[in-house]
């Protein structure tokens, strides 16, 4: 059974690239979901049982950006706690992810190390507590 500590979302509105960080994941044994925008997401957060330990978020999409939904994710409780960290290719990525007040942060392109090691920092914690007697 998939627990939520397994559990990511990806908001990415390049096909390609939500595509392969799906694949990557999913080899790795997470459960990974791919949104196109931040509106597509917040649809699929809402019906998500359970809810996802991590959120990664591009920043530029359309429909709804990167910054809207976290704006929005932050005004629902039941959504607010989950942690987001904000992946994109802007000089200026870990400023942003701060003033979004975003648990982290990764540059684009991806370094798939570096984004393992960010997800087992926030879900692989989260499987061992749930395990804890």
């Amino acid at each position: 059974m998939m627990t939520a500590a397994h559990r990511i979302f990806i908001v990415e509105d390049e096909e390609m690239i939500r595509d392969s960080i799906i694949e990557f994941l999913d080899e790795q044994g997470y459960d990974a979901i791919g949104a196109v925008d931040g509106q597509d997401a917040l649809d699929k957060l809402h019906r998500a049982e359970p809810r996802p330990c991590l959120i990664l978020l591009d920043l530029m999409m359309p429909v709804m950006d990167g910054r809207s939904f976290r704006e929005h994710q932050l005004q629902n409780p039941a959504l607010a706690q989950i942690p987001v960290v904000v992946f994109s290719a802007y000089h200026d990525v870990a400023r942003t992810a701060s003033d979004m007040n975003a648990a982290g942060h990764l540059a684009k392109p991806l370094k798939l190390p570096d984004l393992l090691r960010t997800i087992q920092q926030y879900c692989d914690g989260a499987a061992a507590a749930a395990r804890a007697p």
